[in-house]
């Protein structure tokens, strides 16, 4: 593999498109959290994904492809990136607003260091560790809406317990794909490899969807405004953000790209102010800025 190269201007517009689309699906999300169902749309959404993808993939699927004896990793894949992540996700938007979930989710890479020193046995450097903790206040000060009371109190609104279970899901699905185990081949056609996941995803997310629907029966409110988002989230977020972010990665290699994805909280809060009417606090910029410095702190290497 080739080393990173320099961030150029080019290089730097293409990942900026994935926070944009990312802040957006989390906009849109709650935009319709009164029409859709959480778990039913994310079903939508990457029902949606894969039949666009088809045609540019369809051949991963076929009887003679190498992504059947890997079944069993691509169907884990699938339930953390289609089935967990994105549930969660919009399960948190039916209580939370666009702003504290994309700011909580920002603290996925403090979830990758644990999740790495715990379970993949990789050494953190004491700076990470501190970048950690400086991260973590960020995130309590977003539970705690800029007042500490609340957590004392242990008053934390749901959608704020699931945002951190989808943040959860999202560092191990990382975690997997860090792992050299796919055929070179599938992992090298993008369309081949999201293609995969969707396919095992699907059985997770319709699964979860079907348990929604007979837990909880609720009726898909359908409009000109919901079927427009349902197709923004199955091509924005899904697939342009996807495709993007991996040619980014490859470009300037995932250090430098994980700024730009911190940047989503920052879209999220424009784009609520616009859409939802929902300003930022103070402590929204103050969180921000503590997530976003302690990526910065862990992130950084001594010279040698």
């Amino acid at each position: 593999m080739s080393s990173p190269g320099p961030l150029t201007l080019r290089t730097a517009g293409l990942l900026l498109i994935p926070p944009v689309l990312w802040a957006g699906n989390a906009v849109v999300g709650r935009l319709v959290h009164e029409s859709v169902p959480p778990i039913t749309l994310n079903f939508l959404r990457w029902l949606l994904a894969f039949i666009f993808l088809l045609p540019l993939a369809w051949r991963v699927l076929l009887p003679t492809s190498e992504l059947w004896g890997h079944w069993k990793r691509f169907t884990l894949l699938g339930l953390l990136a289609v089935g967990a992540y994105n549930s969660f996700q919009y399960l948190a938007l039916q209580t939370s607003t666009p702003i504290n979930v994309t700011l909580v989710a920002s603290s996925t890479p403090i979830f990758m260091l644990v999740m790495g020193t715990v379970f993949f046995g990789q050494r953190a450097r004491t700076r990470q560790w501190i970048g950690a903790a400086l991260s973590i206040v960020g995130v309590l000060l977003v539970l705690s809406r800029g007042d500490w009371d609340t957590l004392v109190q242990v008053r934390l609104v749901i959608g704020d317990i699931y945002v951190l279970c989808a943040t959860a899901a999202w560092a191990w699905y990382s975690w997997l794909l860090s792992q050299p185990r796919d055929p070179p081949a599938l992992r090298a056609n993008w369309a081949h490899y999201l293609l995969a996941q969707m396919a095992f995803g699907l059985v997770w997310a319709g699964g979860f969807s079907w348990v929604e629907w007979t837990v909880q029966p609720r009726e898909i409110v359908w409009s000109t405004g919901v079927a427009a988002a349902l197709v923004f989230v199955a091509i924005g977020p899904s697939l342009l953000a996807y495709r993007s972010w991996g040619l980014g990665v490859q470009r300037v290699g995932p250090s430098t790209a994980a700024f730009f994805a911190n940047l989503t909280p920052l879209f999220a809060a424009l784009l609520s102010s616009v859409m939802l009417g929902e300003l930022p606090k103070v402590y929204h910029l103050l969180a921000f800025l503590l997530i976003v410095g302690g990526i910065v702190v862990s992130s950084t290497r001594r010279p040698s």
